[in-house]
């Protein structure tokens, strides 16, 4: 390949899909090029069209999907039309593919080791067993994992988050390819360990002079990460270029709502003298199972003591594994503290009875991180909304009906979406769904456990202000626990850092973001992505 070519040329792509109403096109007249050793970032929200564009340079277009038209040329090489045995020579060993979610994408009844050994042993037919295994305890190394040897044992279940994207990146790259495509590689994960993932990936293609493709919905992460910038809205590119030109001065509407979008304003604190939450020296000791019938104690949360002023926000922030939501877990009652007490509305939750604990479920409702999880998918969305309501036995089927649409307002969601079920919602829907639900018996506290960290910038920019809106509008007071400080400053009037079960900071939004006391606090505002660009 000349100096003078791109590795990959993408000319006029157009993608469809066939379905009952006939033939919808996911994307249309796309265009862009790749340089060799360059990153280029593909940037638009869910359903844009950035994966379905990157799935279709190795043909691994999901159910119905078809190039309609247009060009693919890589490393001179036409692949549109190639044969089946064309594209799985290219693939892999010459495209690396990183896909998003590491627990799904890798076989959970495998071990981490069988799985890298299969995907080299694809790349390299005929290698010696011996040999394989040793690349494949080289490959787990290069991805930064300590111990790979004994690493090779373990199933995708014993790893962490961060651990199994690194296995997917190793995989990716075991071939050594020219490039690398990562579809939304870190989407799920915390902005330290975040950070570090990609700060291996760079490492590792800066090495081998590898071009990477990188598909997220973060253009902060975007700009920091890619030289170049490609931004699909409703399957057609609106805008391409040098990174931070596009961040500095964007041309297009959607580009400047992204934008807007990352610039977070901080709120107008509330200010209030009542306690609606009291947590005292919170502690939670687990007993982990070892080898033979031992068990080892872990203490998950150490200490913890707040307070939250009725209608004000706490933000709870910290790192997977720092004790947030075991927190969130005990506050909701789900969890028993092994010491310590809670106090919610001036009750002690501890030695609570059942009847008085259900009671108490009317004033606190919970909303979690993943909304297709924790709504029914064989209950339609009024009847799921209703379902406290039912629980509770509030009012008559009327009456709950009449909530479910009020509820359903106070959402921003049409009341067509009724007969609904959950699969036919997009993520921010679900989301509001779950929202509306936790309204539905006019509680005064929400826990609100991860409740944005799963979606797109500008659906959750949406989700933050209707919470800011129905804070203000009901006087609610707020329980929320994110590993995301970026979110913190659009919603909390105060901050609690936590690290390995413990607070290590408190104080005002504002005073943690302009002037943090712990290293570790530094740490996670200095991995927010793009923080330094915006």
């Amino acid at each position: 390949m000349s100096n003078e070519t791109p590795l990959l040329s993408i000319r006029d792509l157009a993608i469809e899909f066939r379905n009952q109403h006939g033939v919808a096109r996911a994307v249309d007249n796309v265009n862009f090029d790749l340089w060799q050793g360059e990153t280029l970032a593909i940037v638009g929200e869910s359903g844009s069209g950035k994966s379905t564009t990157a799935h279709a340079i190795i043909n691994l277009l999901p159910g119905t999907g078809r190039i309609a038209a247009g060009s693919i040329k890589f490393d001179g090489k036409e692949l549109v039309g190639a044969s089946s045995a064309e594209l799985e020579s290219i693939r892999g060993r010459e495209i690396g593919f990183v896909p998003q979610d590491p627990m799904s994408n890798l076989n959970p009844v495998w071990s981490v080791g069988f799985q890298v050994e299969e995907a080299i042993k694809a790349n390299n037919p005929g290698m010696a067993k011996q040999a394989v295994r040793a690349e494949a305890i080289a490959v787990l190394q290069k991805a930064g994992l300590a111990d790979a040897a004994a690493r090779m044992k373990q199933y995708p279940h014993q790893f962490s988050g961060g651990m199994r994207q690194r296995v997917l990146i190793g995989i990716g790259l075991s071939a050594n390819p020219k490039l690398l495509i990562a579809d939304e590689p870190t989407s799920a994960l915390d902005v330290t360990v975040q950070r570090t993932i990609l700060d291996h990936l760079s490492q590792l293609t800066k090495a081998s002079k590898t071009s990477v493709i990188l598909i997220t919905h973060d253009l902060g992460l975007a700009a920091e990460r890619a030289e170049k910038l490609v931004v699909m809205y409703r399957g057609k590119v609106v805008e391409a270029g040098p990174s931070l030109e596009i961040l500095q001065n964007p041309k297009h509407p959607y580009t400047q709502k992204l934008v807007a979008a990352r610039q977070v304003t901080p709120r107008v604190p509330h200010t209030s003298t009542e306690v609606a939450v009291k947590v005292s020296n919170l502690e939670k000791v687990y007993s982990i199972k070892g080898s033979g019938f031992k068990s080892t104690p872990f203490t998950a949360v150490s200490g913890v003591s707040f307070e939250i002023k009725r209608g004000t926000t706490l933000a709870l922030v910290g790192e997977s594994g720092s004790g947030k939501s075991t927190v969130a877990k005990m506050v909701l009652g789900l969890e028993k503290p092994t010491s310590g007490e809670i106090e919610v509305d001036g009750k002690q939750l501890a030695g609570m009875k059942p009847a008085a604990l259900f009671d108490l479920r009317r004033h606190m409702q919970p909303v979690f991180q993943d909304p297709y999880g924790s709504l029914d998918p064989l209950q339609n969305i009024a009847n799921t909304i209703a379902e406290p309501l039912v629980t509770h036995k509030v009012g008559t089927r009327k009456e709950r009906q009449e909530r479910v649409r009020e509820l359903l307002e106070q959402v921003s969601l049409p009341w067509a979406i009724s007969t609904r079920y959950p699969s036919e919602l997009s993520g921010g829907q679900r989301q509001r769904v779950a929202i509306a639900r936790a309204l539905a018996l006019k509680p005064d506290i929400v826990v609100l456990d991860e409740a944005v960290s799963a979606l797109d910038v500008l659906v959750q920019a949406q989700i933050l202000d209707l919470l800011a809106q129905l804070q203000d509008e009901l006087k609610l007071t707020y329980l929320f626990i994110t590993h995301d400080l970026a979110v913190v400053k659009a919603i909390a009037d105060e901050v609690a850092v936590m690290n390995k079960g413990q607070i290590v900071e408190f104080g005002s939004t504002a005073e943690i973001f302009a002037n943090p006391k712990q290293q570790y606090t530094r740490n996670l505002l200095d991995a927010i992505p793009g923080a330094k660009l915006l």
